[in-house]
């Protein structure tokens, strides 16, 4: 068993000291507060959002691991949590967000840490199926808001279910495991590789956007078109993407969840990153005249493709009187069309040095090259990740963009 979750036993991606399940809520939020992390199509949402701070916990809180631990914990927990969630969506009658299936993984690599035994794990899995938060994704995707996709909630959840497990709390099963109806999605563990077809988006904005987003952007660089030129935008796809119908978003969540804004500020400013994301870029007229006049269109063949598959093309109606029309495109970097090594590198850079700075990024990213052959690495690695970024290198950016 392990020591009781009291505070100040693990440190949150803020670097305060707090429990263990506080630093996976923490961590969970955090890193769900900017919509740019990986996924799964099937899933419909995120495993490593909960997974990763949840691991990271557990190292700061109960154990160390070496590199090759770590990655295993990493493999286990991307695994459960993918299963978890496809067995979900074909249980449940409702769209839940990926906190009620990444609650699961979290409880299991809880498990794995406090070296609970059979009967404990079954309950810690059942406990954290029965506490994690079964919230209505449709509904953030409808009225976007800080709750996203109740990752840190279910991180939460899951930690607690362990450490409720290890002290004799009871909830077992958990139906997403043993149900009949979903044997076959746990029938290939060890043989298929869930955590190798997961997505990485291009862009911090909801997935659905994204194919959107290429359709314009492929449109616009073959046509040598500027966004002053097109008098009107029209997107046509699947139901879920128009449903992300935002106009002038007035928080970084709304605009995180609306297409409109997503292909808008992709047009006029040819990227879509954190900035185009962020408050300065929420009262852009340019931004905002394509925006609040784009039509949204379903497309009946695009949704017989979707969740498997994310498809959108374009059209652009110019003031000169000219009608472009893209190719259909899918979002990239799935595994199909993956990014390339140097692309998400480039992603990475993009993230981490405006806020870190470029000699702690280039440590971070030393620290992951050389996982799992160097073994003092993985403490660096988690010392640079939960220090605190500094101040004063954020300020300097943030004059430097003005």
């Amino acid at each position: 068993m392990g020591s009781p979750p009291g505070p100040g036993r693990a440190s949150c991606l803020t670097a305060r000291r707090v429990s263990p399940v506080g630093a996976a809520l923490a961590g969970g939020v955090t890193i769900d507060s900017l919509d740019c992390h990986d996924g799964h199509v099937l899933t419909k949402g995120h495993a490593g959002v909960a997974v990763f701070p949840a691991l990271m916990a557990l190292m700061d809180a109960e154990r160390a691991v070496d590199g090759r631990e770590f990655l295993a914990a990493l493999v286990v927990g991307y695994e459960i949590a993918t299963r978890a969630g496809i067995a979900l969506h074909a249980m449940a009658c409702d769209y839940h967000s990926s906190g009620a299936w990444t609650a699961l993984a979290c409880a299991a690599l809880g498990a794995r840490f406090l070296r609970l035994d059979s009967r404990a794990t079954w309950h810690a899995l059942g406990i954290a199926e029965y506490h994690g938060p079964r919230s209505q994704i449709m509904r953030c995707v409808d009225h976007p808001t800080m709750v996203k996709d109740g990752a840190g909630w279910g991180a939460m959840a899951g930690l607690s279910a362990a450490y409720l497990a290890a002290d004799g709390f009871t909830g077992a099963p958990a139906l997403t495991l043993e149900d009949g109806a979903v044997a076959a999605t746990w029938a290939d563990v060890g043989a298929r590789w869930r955590i190798l077809e997961q997505y990485f988006k291009p862009y911090p904005v909801c997935r659905w956007a994204q194919p959107a987003i290429e359709a314009a952007l492929t449109l616009q660089q073959a046509h040598g078109v500027a966004a002053a030129d097109i008098a009107r935008v029209e997107v046509v796809t699947f139901h879920h993407a128009v449903r992300l119908g935002t106009r002038a978003p007035s928080t970084t969540e709304e605009a995180q969840y609306s297409l409109p804004f997503s292909v808008a500020v992709a047009l006029v400013r040819g990227r879509v990153g954190a900035a185009e994301v962020g408050h300065d870029a929420l009262h852009d007229a340019a931004v905002l005249r394509l925006a609040n006049g784009m039509a949204l269109v379903e497309n009946a063949g695009y949704n017989a493709q979707f969740p498997a598959e994310r498809w959108a093309h374009v059209v652009f109606d110019l003031w000169d009187g000219r009608r472009l029309t893209s190719p259909p495109r899918p979002a990239r970097g799935g595994a199909d069309n993956p990014l390339s090594d140097a692309e998400l590198r480039e992603k990475y850079w993009l993230l981490a040095e405006p806020l870190l700075g470029a000699p702690r990024a280039q440590q971070i990213e030393a620290c992951i090259d050389r996982i799992p052959d160097a073994p003092g690495d993985l403490d660096t690695l988690r010392r640079l990740l939960l220090s605190p970024a500094s101040p004063k290198h954020h300020e300097l950016h943030q004059e430097e963009k003005a």
